[in-house]
């Protein structure tokens, strides 16, 4: 429950409200929030009854629902925790996606000899190998067409690793 007590758009007064009581609104949600240019919190809430365009920012002096508040701001803490781990995770060099979005040299445009393939995938419709460099912890996604032409005995390494034989079945008939 949250109550309103600045002036509300003709639209959102009850016809059989009281002029002397404040009137009172209901939260749905809250979608934002910010610190006004006074460095006063405010809310941005979407109402219980009202559309999308009746949605405004209030002070939170105003508000009275603790619980919506409390879980928006978890919900806006969690999310920015993930957006921390992420950025550094990204600023470590662990991260191989980050690789891939740079525009600098990448796989053998570096001069580095490869290693061994750590995996593939064909996630972007193209296969690629995930190959890992000799004489660092660095690895790179590397188009397979590439791979097959400068290391081609490390492709086959990889197959021959994944390779699984089945032994034939020895129940063959007409014999018992």
């Amino acid at each position: 429950m949250s109550k309103r007590s600045s002036p509300v758009p003709a639209t959102k007064t009850p016809a059989a409200a009281a002029p002397q009581e404040p009137e009172e609104y209901v939260v749905e949600r809250i979608i934002d929030s910010r610190v006004n240019e006074k460095g006063i919190k405010e809310y941005y809430l979407k109402w219980i009854g009202y559309d999308e365009k009746d949605n405004s920012w209030e002070p939170e002096y105003n508000l009275d629902c603790p619980g919506l508040i409390k879980a928006f701001e978890m919900e806006k803490a969690h999310k920015e925790d993930r957006k921390r781990k992420l950025s550094t995770q990204n600023e470590s060099g662990k991260s191989v996606k980050r690789k891939i979005d740079d525009k600098k040299q990448l796989g053998f445009d570096r001069g580095l000899d490869p290693e061994k393939i750590i995996g593939a995938t064909d996630s972007t419709g193209q296969l690629m190998f995930l190959i890992k460099w000799s004489g660092t912890d660095e690895a790179d996604l590397v188009p397979a067409k590439q791979a097959n032409e400068k290391c081609p005995q490390i492709v086959i390494k990889f197959y021959e690793q994944r390779l699984k034989w089945h032994a034939p079945s020895t129940d063959k008939p007409g014999t018992e």
